[in-house]
């Protein structure tokens, strides 16, 4: 190993850590639509010559595990093809990808002719086209109804702009000016890193590479030492999704992990088979899920690089749920990869149970309205994505209203909603009496209710833990369970966990949020924590009584 100075080592690795930073607050301030600008849905990374991660911002974790496969793809493909002033572009989730709205962008970074490395940016775009507004539906049945599927290719080809490209885009999108707005912002982006990593070239020279290799061998260092740590032997956890809308049996995924020295072996095998609905996920997203939740195990100094995937074997069976095959539809796959989330978490909380929560709310629930409003016929894309709470801690309870940990998201603001979109918002409060009780109580999950504004819509609802809860850990129970509900004239009704139908004006959506399980016996909480939480309206009397056995 080369020797190197520690000084430049801790200078070179937060140059990185800028740069990236960097990247994350161009594409907030630059992207034209609110799931990006907003809900903050988009990844960005800085990959060396051989496409390994170098550093990656504090964005949405479920994407950037992605990378190292999508990257595998670029590079085979492009490896005696790619030139200064080329960006290329993919979101086809079996050649790369993860799901359609999911667009990958990369830029190569070139000294003169030297590879130096990869600016990389994932955006979710509001719609790519395909049967239903926002191209997310949880009830398409195979991945053409998805929408535009875009192959490895160039955007930009030495700097100039693939046109025949950009049209394609542009005719099968249904918000054209916001995606394209959203590719722009993604370049602007990839730029800023090229920009600052040629910078950190100029003042470090030939030496970045073996900083690089330093720096991911570090990564790898520090995790191969925690899991020495940890006792060898085979640990197991089944969680399950509700159903995948079209069946309600219940979907299991079943989670194997082996310690074995200083590496891991996480297996899938006994997982579902892949369905008829557009859950299924890939396997770099499951991959991603399994790298993220392991990472939230790891002290916090552990760099966030190649190096800590390299402990780290994931399987799931061809397939399966967890690694489909053509044409099986993706579309709705993050469902799927909060669940793997969550069974990656109970089988790694038998190993290291104060590092890990409870289950937390299931992961966002997506509400998805999009239609044509006004005389004009304007066509809008409504897209929330609810992020609602953790689960109770080894020794705190769990947040609410906060982005679930796989994600690094935001809730869109009601102000937002209303000035965009042909919708009122008529509530947006915490769910009482959802966390479950414990010894550290769980979170409390939201509640969201709109009002439909335009003359028909299509309504799309993805959620979960109708019938399945979020669990409780070590003695503490499970969370409240979700429910939507839809009010037609004067009647609510309960609709499915996942749904799509048309909608007519004033027709109302309410969705009731699950939340995070509790962490430990309820019996030992603290009786004034509970007296907090009646003053608060957190829970209620009856709920003190029943799980406390106490009124305050």
């Amino acid at each position: 190993m080369s020797v190197t100075d520690p000084i430049t080592f801790a200078v070179i690795k937060s140059g990185l850590d800028t740069i990236v930073d960097d990247m994350a607050y161009a594409v907030m301030r630059t992207a034209r639509s609110p799931i990006v600008r907003d809900v903050l849905d988009y990844s960005v990374t800085i990959c060396d010559a051989k496409g390994r991660i170098l550093s990656q911002a504090k964005t949405v974790a479920l994407h950037l595990g992605a990378v190292p496969d999508a990257m595998d793809v670029i590079i085979e493909r492009f490896r005696d093809d790619m030139f200064p002033g080329d960006v290329i572009v993919l979101n086809d989730p079996y050649d790369g990808g993860m799901h359609l709205p999911d667009i990958f962008m990369f830029k190569p970074i070139f000294s003169s002719e030297r590879l130096l490395g990869f600016s990389v940016v994932i955006a979710h775009h509001c719609d790519v086209g395909g049967r239903v507004p926002g191209s997310n539906a949880s009830d398409s049945t195979e991945i053409f109804q998805e929408g535009l599927r875009i192959a490895p290719m160039k955007l930009y080809e030495r700097g100039i702009p693939n046109k025949t490209l950009f049209k394609i885009i542009e005719k099968n999108v249904r918000l054209p000016d916001l995606v394209l707005g959203d590719l722009d912002a993604q370049y602007a982006t990839c730029n800023i890193g090229e920009r600052e990593m040629l910078s950190l070239f100029a003042r470090h020279g030939d030496e970045l590479d073996v900083y690089f290799d330093r720096l991911i061998d570090y990564g790898e260092e520090l995790t191969r030492k925690a899991i020495a740590g940890w006792l060898d032997g085979d640990y197991t956890f089944t969680d399950y999704i509700d159903g995948d809308g079209f069946s309600p049996v219940p979907i299991p995924i079943v989670c194997r992990i082996t310690v074995k020295g200083d590496h891991l072996w996480v297996d899938f095998t006994g997982s579902s088979p892949q369905v008829k609905g557009a859950i299924n996920a890939t396997l770099s997203f499951v991959k991603s899920s399994t790298y993220l939740t392991i990472r939230c195990a790891l002290d916090h100094d552990v760099p966030n690089n190649a190096g800590v995937y390299r402990c780290i074997t994931v399987t799931a069976p061809e397939g399966s749920i967890l690694n489909p095959t053509m044409p099986a539809p993706v579309a709705a796959r993050a469902l799927t990869g909060y669940r793997v989330v969550d069974t990656v978490m109970g089988a790694l909380a038998q190993i290291t149970p104060k590092r890990l929560m409870a289950a937390g709310e299931g992961g966002n629930t997506v509400v998805a309205i999009g239609g044509y409003h006004g005389p004009e016929r304007k066509p809008f894309v409504f897209v929330d994505m609810i992020n609602g709470a953790w689960g109770g801690r080894s020794d705190k309870d769990g947040i609410e209203g906060i982005t679930n940990p796989s994600q690094n998201m935001s809730n869109l603001p009601i102000e937002t909603i209303e000035a965009r979109y042909p919708l009122l918002m008529e509530e947006y409060s915490l769910r009482v009496d959802s966390g479950g009780a414990g010894q550290y109580r769980g979170g409390l999950g939201l509640n969201r209710q709109y009002r439909s504004l335009a003359d028909t819509a299509v309504l799309q609802l993805r959620a979960d833990r109708h019938e399945h809860p979020p669990y409780g850990l070590f003695g503490g129970r499970p969370a409240a369970s979700s429910r939507n509900l839809i009010k037609q004239g004067d009647e609510w009704r309960v609709l499915p966990a996942k749904v799509t139908l048309e909608i007519g004006k004033d027709t109302v959506i309410r969705h009731e949020q699950a939340g995070g399980g509790g962490w430990g016996d309820p019996a030992r909480r603290d009786p004034r924590a509970i007296a907090t939480d009646l003053r608060n309206e957190k829970i209620t009397a009856a709920s003190a009584a029943a799980d406390y056995g106490t009124n305050g």
